[in-house]
C-alpha cells in the first residue's frame, strides 16, 4: 500500500512540474561545417575548393583533375591517389545563435580514415579509425570569430606499409587486390580500420579513399544536455508493454532532484518519469513506463512497421534544460538456437511469432560513399519492400550505413542482420587496435541501437569459415605453430569475447552470433547447425539443380553472377571494341576475373542454347543467375520449417559491374528481382520435377490457416491443355505442404517433356489474386521452343504507358526494354502463354511514338543462335 502511495506522489509531482517548467529550452545547439571547405595535396601549395561531406577522389572528380574511375580502364588511372598525404580546411564564426554558451564541442562523425585535426593551430586529434565518432571539447579553445580548422589525412598505404613489413608472417586479406593499387603482394588493408572494399573485392575496385566522408558538427550547451538515449521493450503482454528508456546526461555540476519526464508526440500524452539526482559529468537515468494497447514494429509481410516518437525532456529547478526526440519502435527480437531432432534450430522470433526470413545481402551503393543519398537509399528499400522481402544482411567487408539507411528500413519493416565490419580476412586483434574496435562497436551499437529494425549483430563475415575451410588454419600452423596460435587468440578475443560483451551490454536484448557462417567455436558451417553459405554452384563444383536438393538452417548467403544488361553495359563500355566478354573494359569490370566468365558459360552451355551475340549473351546470364537462384530460393521455402531463411547474395553494386546482384549500380532491376517477386510472395506455388516425378508444394507465410484451391495445368506450346489436376488445400498458418506427387509420365502421356511446360495456379478461397509458377521438366536446352509473334498494345498513361502483349506460341522470358533510355516496366523476364495476355506497365518520359519505336521485345528463343 505504501509503494502504490509513494508512486502516485511521484507521478503528481511530475505532473505539477512539467506544468510549470519554463517554455523555452536552452537546450544543446548544433551547427553542421560544412561551408567553405577547401583541400590541396600535402606536397603542394594550390588550394582548390572541397565539398564536405566528400573524399578526396570526389574533390578530384570535381575539378576535372581525375576521369570518372568507373568509366573503362580509368580506374587505373586513379591508383596515385591513395598514396598522397591531402589537407583539407576551413574557416568558420562560432554562430550567432551559439554565442554565449558555456560548452563547445566538435565532432567527427566520420574521418576517413588518419587524420591529424588542428584548431588554430593547436593539435586537438588523432583519429585512426573511419567508422568512429571522434567528439573534441573546445571550450576553451574557439574564438568568436575566424577559427581556422584544419586536417591532415595521411596516406593510408604510406601508414600501414611499415606494419606488414614488420611483421615475419602476414594476415590474410583475399580480396585486397594489393597488385591494382602498385603494392604487389603487400595486402595492407587488415590494419585499417576502414572499409575494406575500398581495397577492391571480387564484385568490386579497388579505390581507396581519404576525406570528411560524415559531417562535422559544432555543439553548444550550457548546465546539463542528453546525450544518448535508448529505449527497450522488456516485455510484451497481450495488451501492454513494458519499456525502459535510459538517458544518458552529461551535467556541469550536481544537481538535485532533477527530472525526467518522457512523452509520446503522436498522441501527446506523457507516459514516464522520474525524478533523480545528477552528479557531474556522465549520468546513466532509467525511465520505466507502461504502453496500454501498445503498437507494435512487425517486419514487412507480418504486419504494420508501427513507429513511436517519443520526446525526452530534463528539468531542473523547474527548468527545461533539454530535450530530445527519439523514433523508435515497440518490438522484442530473438535469435532462437535450440537444439532439436535434425540438430539446433536458427530462426528470429519477432513478439513472440516466428520468422521466415526473405531477403538479401546489401553491400556498400558506391565507393564514393558521400554520393549516396538519400533517394539512393530509398529506392533500394523500396526495391526489397516491393519483392516481399522482410530482411537485408549489411555485410562486414562495407560500412555500417548512415542513420537514414536504418530509418527507411524501420518504416518499412525491414529486419537488418547487421554485421561488425570484419570481412574475409584475420586482424592483427591486440592491444591498441582490439580497443580500437571495442569503442568502434560501442559507438556503432549505441548509434544504432533504437532502430527496431535491427534484429542480429554479427561478429564477421566469412572469417571462422577460411580459417577452418579454406587452408588458413594449416597453412598457418605449416609456417610456424606458434603464429597459428597467436593468431587464432587474437580471433577469438575479437569475437568471442570484445565484440560479444559490447553487444549484451550496449545492444537492447539483440543477438549476437560470432560469425557468418556459423555452427560452433570449432566448427564453421554445417547442413543442421547454424546459418550457412552455399557457393557449390557458383564455384563450379554442382550444376544449378543442386540448389534442389541443398539443406541448411537458414541460407545466409548463396548466389549466382550475371552481367548487366546492355543499357548498362554502354555506361561504362561504349566503345565498339568494348562489345565483347574478353575486352579489355569488360575483363577490367568482371572482378572475378577469367574464372568468372568461365563459370558463367559453362553453366550456361550446360543448361541453354548457344547465345547469338553479346547483347543476348548478356541478357541470357541474366536468366541462368535468375533460374539458379529461384532454384534455390524455392527450395529453402518449401524445405520451412528446418530452413527459416533464405539471403541470396546480393541486392545492389558498388559500381557498375558483371556481379551476383540483382539490381544493377543504376538501380535496374536484372531477370533475378522479377523473380524474387514471386519467390518471395507471402504465398507461394511450387512445382519442382525430381526424380522422374512432378511435386507441387504450396507454402504459407501467413500466420492465419489458408484454403484454397490449386490447379495443375499441362500446356503444350501452343497453349492447348494436356493434362489438368485439380486439389482442395488446406494449409496451417506458417506452413509447407507437399499438395501432390506424380508420375511425370502420367501427367503428359505421349508428349515429349520439351514439349510442354507445367502451369500451377494456386487461389485462396474468398480472393481474386492467383499464386503461380511454371515448371520445365527438362533443361531449358531441351525445350523445343519456336519463334513467337508477340503483339504489343499499348495505351499511354500518367507517367508512361500500359501495354498489353500476346503470342502464338509459349515464350519464355520475354524481356522488354526500351534503347538509349532510362525505364522501369513493373513486370520483366516473364513467361507468356497463347491465350493468357499479360498486362505491365513502363515508367518513361517518351512519347507514344517514340516509345513504340524504341520498344524491344526479346524472348529466349530469340537469342540463340
Amino acid at each position: 500500500m505504501f509503494n502504490k502511495l509513494r508512486i502516485a506522489v511521484v507521478i503528481f509531482i511530475t505532473t505539477v512540474l512539467v506544468g510549470v517548467v519554463t517554455a523555452t529550452p536552452t537546450g544543446m545547439v548544433q551547427s553542421e561545417l560544412n561551408k567553405g571547405w577547401r583541400f590541396r595535396q600535402a606536397r603542394l601549395q594550390q588550394w582548390r575548393t572541397a565539398t564536405v561531406p566528400g573524399v578526396v577522389h570526389t574533390d578530384l572528380l570535381d575539378h576535372g583533375l581525375i576521369e570518372d574511375p568507373f568509366f573503362r580502364l580509368n580506374e587505373r588511372s586513379v591508383q596515385w591517389v591513395d598514396k598522397e598525404d591531402w589537407v583539407y580546411e576551413t574557416t568558420f564564426d562560432i554562430p550567432a545563435k551559439m554565442l554565449g554558451y558555456k560548452n563547445y564541442r566538435l565532432v567527427f562523425n566520420g574521418l576517413d580514415t588518419y587524420a591529424d585535426v588542428e584548431l588554430n593551430g593547436e593539435k586537438i586529434l588523432s583519429a585512426d579509425n573511419m567508422f568512429r565518432r571522434w567528439p573534441v571539447d573546445v571550450s576553451q579553445k574557439l574564438k568568436e570569430r575566424g577559427n581556422v580548422l584544419q586536417i591532415y589525412f595521411h596516406s593510408p598505404i604510406k601508414i600501414d606499409i611499415p606494419k606488414w613489413e614488420a611483421l615475419p608472417y602476414h594476415y590474410e586479406a583475399g580480396n585486397d587486390q594489393s597488385q591494382n593499387g602498385g603494392l604487389f603482394g603487400k595486402q595492407v588493408s587488415i590494419f585499417a580500420r576502414k572499409a575494406g572494399y575500398h581495397y577492391g573485392w571480387d564484385w568490386g575496385p579497388r579505390l581507396v579513399t581519404s576525406g570528411i566522408w560524415r559531417s562535422v558538427v559544432l555543439e553548444s550547451w550550457n548546465d546539463a544536455c542528453i546525450e544518448d538515449l535508448a529505449f527497450q521493450t522488456q516485455q510484451l503482454g497481450k495488451r501492454t508493454a513494458q519499456v525502459v528508456c535510459e538517458v544518458e546526461i552529461n551535467s556541469e555540476k550536481s544537481a538535485d532532484e532533477a527530472n525526467v519526464s518522457i512523452f509520446d508526440e503522436n498522441t501527446k500524452m506523457f507516459v514516464g518519469s522520474t525524478i533523480c539526482d545528477l552528479k557531474q559529468g556522465i549520468n546513466h537515468i532509467k525511465v520505466n513506463f507502461k504502453l496500454n494497447n501498445p503498437r507494435l514494429w512487425w517486419c514487412n509481410g507480418l504486419g504494420e512497421p508501427e513507429l513511436y516518437d517519443f520526446r525526452v525532456e530534463l528539468s531542473i529547478n523547474n527548468k527545461l534544460v533539454d530535450s530530445r526526440k527519439q523514433t523508435t519502435g515497440i518490438r522484442t527480437i530473438e535469435l532462437v538456437r535450440e537444439n532439436d531432432k535434425e540438430g539446433q534450430s536458427f530462426y528470429f522470433r519477432l513478439n513472440g511469432v516466428r520468422v521466415f526470413a526473405k531477403g538479401a545481402n546489401y553491400i556498400p551503393s558506391d565507393n564514393f560513399l558521400p554520393r549516396v543519398t538519400i533517394a539512393d537509399y530509398k529506392k533500394t528499400i523500396d526495391d526489397a519492400v516491393a519483392v516481399h522481402m522482410n530482411m537485408l544482411r549489411v555485410w562486414g567487408g562495407g560500412i555500417y550505413e548512415n542513420d537514414e539507411f536504418y530509418d527507411l528500413c524501420d518504416r518499412n519493416g525491414l529486419l537488418i542482420w547487421q554485421d561488425f565490419m570484419f570481412a574475409c580476412s584475420l586482424y592483427p586483434a591486440e592491444g591498441e587496435m582490439l580497443e580500437n574496435i571495442r569503442l568502434e562497436a560501442i559507438d556503432n551499437v549505441k548509434r544504432m541501437r533504437n532502430h527496431p529494425s535491427l534484429a542480429v549483430w554479427c561478429g564477421n563475415n566469412e572469417n571462422q569459415t577460411a580459417w577452418f575451410s579454406w587452408g588458413w588454419k594449416e597453412n598457418y600452423e605449416r609456417q610456424n605453430k606458434a603464429y597459428a596460435e597467436k593468431i587464432w587468440k587474437q580471433y577469438c578475443d575479437q569475437y568471442f569475447d570484445v565484440l560479444d560483451k559490447v553487444v549484451d551490454e550496449y545492444a537492447l536484448n539483440v543477438p549476437y552470433t560470432p560469425s557468418s557462417p556459423f555452427a560452433s567455436k570449432e566448427v564453421a558451417q554445417e547442413k543442421n547447425i547454424g546459418d550457412r553459405h552455399f557457393w557449390g554452384v557458383w564455384t563450379g563444383a554442382f550444376p544449378i539443380s543442386a540448389y534442389r536438393d541443398e539443406h541448411s538452417r537458414f541460407f545466409s548467403e548463396y548466389g549466382f553472377q550475371s552481367f548487366p544488361e546492355i543499357q548498362t553495359v554502354k555506361r561504362y563500355a561504349p566503345e565498339q571494341e568494348d562489345q565483347d566478354l574478353l575486352s579489355d573494359a569488360m575483363m577490367w569490370h568482371q572482378r572475378g576475373g577469367k574464372n568468372a566468365n568461365e563459370r558463367i558459360y559453362k553453366h550456361l552451355l550446360n543448361e541453354y542454347q548457344e547465345p547469338k551475340g553479346f547483347e543476348n549473351l548478356l541478357y541470357m546470364t541474366q536468366i541462368l543467375q535468375a533460374d539458379a537462384v529461384k532454384i534455390a530460393m524455392e527450395a529453402h521455402r518449401r524445405d520451412k520449417p528446418y530452413c527459416m531463411g533464405t539471403l541470396y547474395w546480393q541486392i545492389n553494386d558498388c559500381w557498375p559491374v558483371a556481379s551476383w546482384s540483382s539490381r544493377d549500380y543504376y538501380g535496374r532491376w536484372k531477370a533475378l528481382h522479377y523473380f524474387v517477386k514471386n519467390a518471395f510472395d507471402d504465398i507461394l506455388v511450387s512445382p519442382v520435377e525430381r526424380n522422374g516425378r512432378l511435386e507441387v508444394w504450396v507454402i504459407s507465410d501467413r500466420q492465419q490457416p489458408v484454403k484454397g484451391k490449386l490447379e495443375i495445368i499441362i500446356y503444350d506450346m501452343k497453349g492447348k491443355r494436356v493434362n489438368n489436376v485439380t486439389r482442395n488445400v488446406r494449409l496451417k498458418a506458417d506452413e509447407s505442404l507437399k499438395v501432390t506427387d506424380q508420375a511425370v509420365k502420367e501427367l503428359i502421356g505421349n508428349y515429349a517433356p520439351g514439349d510442354v511446360v507445367v502451369y500451377a495456379d494456386f487461389v485462396v478461397q474468398n480472393e481474386k489474386k492467383h499464386y503461380t509458377n511454371n515448371c520445365f521438366l527438362v533443361k531449358q536446352k531441351e525445350m523445343n521452343y519456336q519463334e513467337a509473334v508477340i503483339d504489343p498494345v499499348i495505351e499511354p498513361k500518367e507517367y508512361g504507358f500500359r501495354v498489353t502483349l500476346r503470342t502464338n506460341t509459349f515464350a519464355r522470358g520475354v524481356f522488354m526494354e526500351l534503347k538509349g533510355q532510362d525505364y522501369f516496366f513493373n513486370k520483366n523476364f516473364f513467361d507468356l502463354f497463347p491465350g493468357h495476355p499479360v498486362t505491365l506497365e513502363v515508367e518513361t518520359s517518351l512519347s507514344p511514338q517514340e516509345f513504340e519505336k524504341q520498344l524491344c521485345i526479346k524472348t529466349l528463343r530469340d537469342a540463340y543462335k
